[in-house]
């Protein structure tokens, strides 16, 4: 084994030039391998000045003239379009997205190709790469991560894998589909130490009839293989954490939602139960600086998180079918070889009455409302075949115009389902590059009398971006609105083609003299309308009724 370091140190020589980190790259190369490790460490001392960081990843950019066929996972795989296509393609609504007018391959003629096409949550960021398909033998180049701990936001969070170019990513650290709000900030002399990775690059060779599906099947079985030696204990850093010097979190989840079957306690299977640096509920979508360890809880709420890095941590937790973010209540301290067994841990989800009604499903995500059909002129192939990869085609923001030209959704309560909710509350074109913004309708029946107190508006959003939602009750003019959420969202999923962003939660006390028994309407209005791309995404509203005394 051989193991280089490419060590750049910061001096004040360099101030305004290049990042104040200490950047240590480092490659290693074990005989016998197909490939090679790489991971970075930075590191920042007392006296640095003050710097902000957008993005950290390892990027290679493949032979042009070999890479030609892209792969994901076991249904985003294709033959692909060359840089030169997309260059040469005619640039749509951002320079990212393009329509291929003169590929080289006729096939793609009249198909859109943007990398955000190609992105995934960070939990499905484990394979991908490219296959020289049309060479004797077969390459394939891969670009394999076996842990999660180093990227920042969490395990639902979306970032791009590859793209054409051909262009393979490891993306550690990005705004994407977050925005801003999880830019590494660092004050003048704030010390950092951090490693990223290793990951590991693998390439593989096949002669048979079906070179791409051997290549692929042959990535992913070796994504199980590094997964399985993770952590590794190779690395010569002593920044780096070997397994020995690592600690565990064992326990169990429960959830106890006192309106849901009776307040008995009930599993949380398949919860999302993980360790980051200390915060407030929920902060880990937007925790960049530090280590995260995710897993999920079993079929009845147990859960183990193994090979943590020593220090102090809160643990979080979500529930997919609950709202609201979990937070233990103590710090959690890490030490190497330490294992710490909590006992049954509950999560009371927010909730202050019964249901009257609701819409969607409690899961972060937009993908259950209405996805419309794309452009048949703006396609990408790739997606035709999918119902749950809809989302993904170019333009779908355009299709509300197309469906609302005049009047806004209306959704009544016991009439429609969710499948007729739009999947994103966006303006609408008035021509011209000019939009107005809109307002969406819940028409719903009170049929028994008012009763006196407080009334909640649990109102869930998976997504916003550059947004101002008004929330009105029986007056649509009323001025100031009964609740606004203020400008809110830089995370850009309605542009790229993400079904969710950052996950945000707002509990509305309604005051019951907002409501009448009979036919109530709740407006609800983005009133920000200066772009095609402004809009939220919805995951769940629920309406609830005061408490019973």
């Amino acid at each position: 084994m051989v193991e280089v370091s490419f060590l750049r140190s910061w001096t004040s020589s360099m101030t305004g030039i290049d990042v104040p980190i200490n950047i240590d790259i480092r490659y290693i190369f074990r005989r016998g391998d197909s490939g090679f490790y790489s991971y970075a460490i930075f590191d920042r001392h007392e006296g640095m000045p003050a710097v902000k960081v957008d993005q950290i990843r390892f990027v290679f950019r493949l032979n042009k003239d070999r890479f030609n066929y892209m792969a994901l996972s076991d249904t985003r795989q294709r033959r692909m379009p060359t840089m030169r296509d997309v260059k040469t393609g005619q640039v749509l609504a951002y320079p990212e997205a393009v329509l291929l007018t003169k590929p080289h391959n006729p096939q793609f003629t009249g198909e859109v190709d943007d990398k955000y096409q190609y992105s995934c949550e960070n939990i499905n960021n484990t394979v991908h790469g490219w296959i020289s398909l049309d060479s004797d033998p077969t390459v394939g180049f891969w670009m394999i991560t076996p842990s999660n701990e180093f990227r920042n936001g969490g395990p639902i969070k979306q970032d791009l894998t590859s793209h054409a170019g051909p262009i393979t990513l490891s993306m550690f650290v990005s705004p994407h589909y977050a925005g801003k709000d999880v830019t590494m900030e660092f004050e003048e002399g704030e010390t950092y130490k951090k490693v990223f990775g290793p990951i590991f690059v693998y390439l593989n060779t096949a002669s048979s009839e079906n070179d791409n599906a051997t290549l692929w099947s042959d990535a992913v079985q070796q994504f199980s293989k590094e997964v399985q030696s993770w952590p590794y204990d190779f690395p010569q850093s002593k920044d780096y954490f070997p397994p020995n010097q690592r600690g565990a979190v064992f326990g169990r989840l429960l959830v106890q939602d006192w309106y849901f079957k009776g307040g008995r306690f009930q599993y949380t299977n398949n919860a999302y139960v993980g360790l980051a640096l200390p915060g407030d509920a929920g902060s880990w979508q937007t925790e960049s600086k530090g280590y995260q360890f995710w897993t999920r809880a079993n079929a009845k709420g147990y859960f183990k998180i193994t090979n943590a890095v020593p220090g102090d941590y809160n643990l979080y937790a979500w529930v997919p079918g609950f709202i609201g973010d979990y937070k233990y209540n103590a710090t959690i301290t890490i030490t190497p070889g330490g294992v710490i067994k909590l006992n049954s841990l509950v999560y009371n989800p927010p909730r202050n009455g019964p249901t009257i009604w609701e819409i969607g499903i409690p899961d972060r995500l937009a993908s259950e409302f209405h996805i419309p059909d794309p452009y048949p002129t703006l396609m990408n192939k790739l997606y035709t075949k999918k119902h749950s990869d809809k989302f993904r085609q170019y333009g779908l923001w355009k299709r509300y115009s197309d469906i609302y030209p005049n009047d806004d959704l209306v959704y009544t309560v016991g009439v429609n389902n969710y499948r007729d909710w739009f999947f994103a509350h966006v303006t609408r074109s008035t021509g011209n590059k000019t939009y107005e913004p809109t307002t969406w309708q819940i028409i719903f029946e009170h049929k028994n009398d008012i009763i006196s107190g407080n009334y909640t508006l649990q109102l869930a959003l998976a997504s916003a971006a550059d947004s101002n939602l008004q929330v009105r009750f029986n007056d649509r003019s009323k001025d100031p609105p009964h609740f606004a959420t203020g400008r809110i969202g830089r995370d850009n999923a309605i542009a790229r083609h993400g079904i969710h962003g950052l996950y945000r939660l707002f509990s509305i006390n309604v005051s019951s003299n907002l409501l009448v028994k009979g036919k109530n309407i709740i407006y609800l209005r983005q009133s920000k309308a200066d772009t095609p791309f402004q809009g939220v995404m919805y995951d769940y509203i629920r309406l609830e009724r005061p408490p019973a005394i």
